[in-house]
Formats: C-alpha cells, sequence, structure tokens
C-alpha cells in the first residue's frame, strides 16, 4: 500500500515538473529555437494534462505557447523563407 502511495506522488510531482518545464520551452520557444522547443513544450504539456497535474493553468499555457512558437516558425518561414531570424540587418 505505501509503495502504491509512494509512486502516486512521484508521478504527481513528475506530472507538475513537466508543466512548468513546457511552459519555460514554450516561452523560450518564442524567441530562440521554436522549431525543437516549440514541440518539446507541446508534448510535456500533453504529458502533464495526462497525468493529471496539479499545474493545469500552467500546463495549458504550455500547450498554447508552443502552439504560438509554430505559428511564428510559420510565420517567419513564409515570409523570409528562413527558419532563423536576427535583429540586423
Amino acid at each position: 500500500m505505501e509503495l502504491v502511495l509512494n509512486r502516486s506522488r512521484v508521478r504527481d510531482k513528475d506530472a507538475d515538473g513537466m508543466a512548468v518545464a513546457a511552459f519555460v520551452l514554450g516561452l523560450l520557444g518564442l524567441l530562440v529555437m521554436n522549431v525543437v522547443l516549440g514541440p518539446m513544450a507541446i508534448v510535456l504539456a500533453g504529458l502533464a494534462l495526462r497525468y493529471r497535474t496539479t499545474r493545469r493553468g500552467r500546463a495549458w499555457l504550455g500547450l498554447a505557447l508552443g502552439i504560438a512558437d509554430l505559428a511564428v516558425l510559420a510565420g517567419l518561414v513564409m515570409a523570409d523563407g528562413t527558419v532563423s531570424w536576427g535583429l540586423g540587418a
């Protein structure tokens, strides 16, 4: 019985960690490496929601930011024809 409770607690902590990681990766993906960080944020947010995280809002934000990363990437590809961007001329 105690082993089952410990596994449940560990899974809850893992799900909460995945929710936070999805949010952070989605946020960073808006600035750099959106082709990599966007899909990672989406997958981690989905897993966190599947494992019933207590930080559901953060997981949903991570999912939305991951999708926004891919939208920014699509906009850059359509505007520039490239998957990279810079601030200079």
